[in-house]
């Protein structure tokens, strides 16, 4: 999800909270982080790089 879809989310639930709609504006924001979570369990350790020249 790109940074304009986060936004839109974002002012949607402010919307929805400034109109009384306390609950719809959470559902929204619930929604942003189901996603956010199952990117992250999907991400493989990196790599340790180091120097050619460092010793260990």
């Amino acid at each position: 999800m790109g940074i304009r879809e986060k936004l839109e989310r974002i002012m949607l639930a402010i919307t929805f909270a400034e109109a009384g709609e306390h609950d719809t504006a959470r559902e929204f924001m619930r929604e942003e982080k189901r996603q956010r979570q199952s990117k992250r369990a999907s991400r493989r350790p990196r790599p340790q790089l180091r120097a050619p020249s460092a010793r260990r």
